[in-house]
């Protein structure tokens, strides 16, 4: 009981001083708060942008790898290195590897035709940027995409090469601003005619790559609108058991090695990229800005420690006859201790409790503006405190100590 009246006549004797010393406590606190708001913010942001790409990219096909004669070329500043490339993925292979994989998962098989194309209906035209891919009756269901109106292709449409197209939903905005029905409508695609089955969902720019921005065609008929003579496939396999996908990449590797006549002795001349590959690259590179928010943190609190200390040093001084009275009637050295540890840790805990409402409130706009869902980070707020506590206990340990050693008679003179 004793104990516990201690800490709590210590912290009534903190706010008292905390309260006397309003300008002092202020600015002290502010500097805290900004070094915590930077680490809360920041690391709260990450979090935001870790769930946004974990939605995004789980919505192209989550249980899913792509077939390609190259790898993924994304690089983050001056980090990565160029993908290797390989001979082309000819339709005969794609297409043999489709009829050969037997494994329980959906195939399909794609192309890009164009991704400077531009698309007239009417009167209405878009910007040359409009990408334009080839591909198969599985090709939307691999890849995440929903049809918002129509249907997608049949696989007479693909065995025959029909001239029939669906769209993203950019390019229904583009073309039909007097929100006609697109289905059924014609637009001409570079120099071709052809009727639009469907319309999808809009994926966003950034969770689909400008997927919002592309045409779809039956691949057969995407082989008569190629310039490119020598045309690379890609193949995306999809799993519906996830527990599944390795069994399932195995099985796609040793069929294709034999598609393009590898022996044993040989490396594989083709990449195999499982469909989150982006999102971990992204991720991996996320670490460096956390780093650079921690380093910035602790820089920031390094110098409000600094000031809470001289304050504190300062507040001795003014304080030496209370002190002095103090230790007069009873108070031990480890009480005056504890009272000058207590104030500082409160004073830290002020700055602490702003920088952390400052902070979430930081990195949940940007989670709004990114769409992601409103996060409370429990983890770092809780790190925040802990920080608070130990710069308070740092920056207070050395006037405290000093409180606690002046001489009680020299204490009472002290004018």
């Amino acid at each position: 009981m004793s104990v516990n009246m201690s800490y709590r006549e210590n912290v009534k004797l903190a706010l008292q001083s905390i309260v006397s010393n309003k300008l002092r406590t202020f600015l002290t606190a502010l500097i805290i708060a900004i070094g915590i708001t930077a680490l809360i913010g920041v690391l709260t942001s990450i979090d935001a942008i870790q769930s946004s790409l974990t939605n995004s990219f789980s919505s192209m096909g989550s249980n899913s790898f792509n077939i390609r004669n190259r790898g993924l070329n994304v690089r983050i500043g001056d980090q990565g290195s160029q993908p290797k490339v390989y001979p082309a993925i000819t339709y005969r292979q794609a297409m043999g590897f489709k009829d050969q994989f037997n494994f329980d998962a959906i195939v399909s098989i794609n192309a890009n035709v164009t991704w400077n194309s531009t698309i007239k209906y009417k009167s209405e035209k878009t910007n040359p940027n409009i990408g334009v891919i080839g591909a198969d009756d599985n090709y939307l269901q691999t890849s995440g995409y929903k049809i918002e109106s129509g249907r997608n292709f049949s696989k007479q449409d693909v065995e025959n090469g029909s001239a029939v197209v669906i769209i993203g939903k950019e390019v229904t905005t583009r073309l039909f601003k007097k929100k006609e029905n697109p289905v059924g409508q014609y637009i001409t695609v570079g120099d071709s005619r052809f009727l639009i089955i469907g319309v999808l969902e809009s994926k966003g720019s950034s969770a689909g790559f400008g997927a919002d921005k592309a045409c779809f065609v039956p691949i057969s008929k995407a082989r008569m609108m190629m310039e490119n003579g020598n045309p690379s496939y890609s193949i995306t396999v999809m799993s519906p058991d996830p527990l599944k996908m390795d069994a399932a990449e195995g099985e796609a590797v040793l069929i294709f090695r034999k598609l393009r006549g590898l022996n044993a002795k040989q490396s594989s001349n083709f990449e195999i990229i499982k469909s989150d590959a982006v999102a971990q690259i992204l991720m991996q590179n996320l670490r460096y800005v956390t780093l650079g928010a921690i380093i910035i943190a602790a820089i920031t609190l390094l110098g409000a420690s600094i000031g809470l200390m001289n304050i504190m040093l300062v507040s001795v001084t003014e304080r030496t006859r209370e002190i002095g009275v103090r230790k007069a009637i009873g108070a031990t050295p480890g009480v005056i201790r504890k009272q000058f540890l207590m104030e500082a840790i409160v004073i830290c805990l002020i700055g602490g409790l702003a920088g952390i409402i400052l902070g979430i409130t930081i990195g949940n706009l940007l989670a709004l503006g990114l769409g992601a869902s409103f996060i409370i980070p429990w983890k770092w707020m809780l790190l925040g405190m802990t920080v608070c506590v130990l710069v308070g206990m740092v920056s207070g340990y050395y006037p405290a100590s000093k409180a606690s050693k002046l001489d009680p008679v020299d204490a009472l003179r002290y004018e």
